[in-house]
């Protein structure tokens, strides 16, 4: 059946406003190319989104810059502001953008782990009242959030989960509070992490595929045909869980201990570059000390120069960076020669995870994320691809991340403006 004259509005609506998101500014006639409509459907659509404040005459185009066919039409990117917040183990990072997605302001700030539930939460709402201050938001419309442990699906609220912060669930109902006219969206800091890349990273070109996180922690994000998947419970992808091979014993319901977080946590990995003489001195900093681990594995590999310095910072999100010292024996050669065996043994570990999910899902890519999938690049992940393609059949390409732990961020504001752009471009009755 053909559709209703107010649902062909609605389609033509979203359409224009996609493709100004999508492209910029535009004038009818483009807008008129690029959807296929006539010029007087055009203009009937332009003339409906002017009206409700959703675009507004940017600009002119041509040599002349005259007349109404000049005219560059683009979205009010003020017409709402939009928050993102990843919410660490260690402390939170605060984004505010406009409708368009354009970052205005930002911060970090660590957390301590003696900071009680009360003022640890104030402290991360404060860090976003003074975050949208400076950005010039009088109100937020969307907030994104990304964090670990599980989401309930049915509820979309953060669950009790052992060993993370409890100001992480006080904090989601603390924001709902304080911003009551704000939509709050809390995701998995992984999920948001795999759509990021899909979106703007290096699963840009794939519908199927896996992000193994690789930070503090381990986790993974499973997207199957374009669509993210959550599980029964919303835990698809505890992949720290999974039992493997070369630890000490099984993981517990409540102790990943054991399994693959025991090869692949960052704390795994120092102690796997300690065991190959790569000396290691912890900075205490927020970002997971094996990324500068093995930054500086690759470095050494690699040929890179700077990797003959004393130290080398770690890879990680604006929130600070480790620091990595006193790297290995005094002569290069032999640092780079334990360096070469460091990362083959790690991806021997990493291989075991990701040969599992592979075997499970065949997603045909396997993504190392976080931190230490940045840290590691090329080097890391054509070694870990070589050793699934041994352990399957199944083909898969392993790439490194190409946003690292800014991803988690990068993906809470795609979640944040996507639901904000879904309910304001909604048609409206005329």
């Amino acid at each position: 059946m053909p559709a209703s004259p107010s649902t062909a509005r609605a389609i033509n609506d979203r359409l224009a406003l996609r493709l100004l998101q999508q492209q910029g500014s535009l004038t009818a006639g483009q807008l008129k190319q690029l959807t296929g409509l006539s010029r007087p459907t055009v203009a009937d659509l332009v003339e409906r989104l002017t009206d409700a404040g959703l675009i507004a005459v940017v600009g002119e185009a041509g040599e002349q810059r005259r007349g109404p066919n000049a005219k560059l039409y683009g979205i009010v990117a003020d017409r709402a502001h939009l928050a993102a917040l990843d919410v660490r183990t260690e402390g939170v990072s605060v984004i505010v953008s406009d409708l368009v997605g354009t970052v205005l302001a930002e911060a970090s700030a660590p957390i301590g782990g003696d900071a009680g539930t009360g003022p640890a939460v104030e402290q991360a709402v404060a860090l976003v009242e003074r975050v949208v201050k400076e950005a010039g938001a009088d109100r937020l419309h969307t907030v994104g959030i990304g964090a670990p442990g599980l989401i309930d699906p049915a509820s979309g609220e953060l669950r009790d989960s052992t060993g993370l912060p409890e100001w992480h669930r006080s904090l989601v109902a603390a924001l709902q509070e304080r911003l009551p006219e704000a939509r709050v969206i809390v995701e998995n800091e992984t999920n948001l992490a795999a759509l990021a890349e899909q979106r703007d990273g290096v699963a840009a070109d794939r519908d199927t595929f896996v992000l193994l996180w690789l930070g503090h922690g381990t986790g993974a994000a499973v997207v199957l045909d374009g669509a993210l998947r959550r599980g029964a419970s919303g835990g698809t992808g505890e992949i720290g869980f999974l039992p493997v091979p070369g630890t000490t014993g099984l993981p517990s319901a409540v102790d990943c201990e054991g399994g693959f977080h025991s090869l692949a946590g960052s704390a795994a990995i120092v102690e796997l570059a300690r065991s190959f003489g790569l000396l290691v001195e912890d900075a205490s900093a927020p970002e997971p000390l094996a990324a500068g681990v093995v930054g500086k594995a690759v470095a050494l590999v690699t040929g890179n120069t700077e990797a003959d310095v004393g130290s080398v910072a770690g890879v990680g999100s604006a929130a600070g960076a480790g620091t990595v010292t006193a790297y290995g024996p005094p002569d290069r050669d032999a640092r780079a020669a334990s360096a070469d065996r460091f990362l083959d043994t790690l991806a021997d570990h990493l291989a075991v995870g990701a040969a599992s999910v592979v075997a499970i899902l065949d997603p045909g890519c396997v993504v190392l994320g976080g931190e230490v999938g940045q840290a590691g690049g090329e080097a890391l992940a054509a070694r870990v691809e070589e050793r699934v393609r041994r352990m399957s059949p199944l083909a898969t390409v392993v790439r490194p991340s190409g946003l690292g732990g800014a991803a988690v961020l990068r993906g809470a504001l795609l979640t944040a403006r996507d639901a904000a752009q879904d309910e304001l471009f909604a048609p409206r009755d005329r």
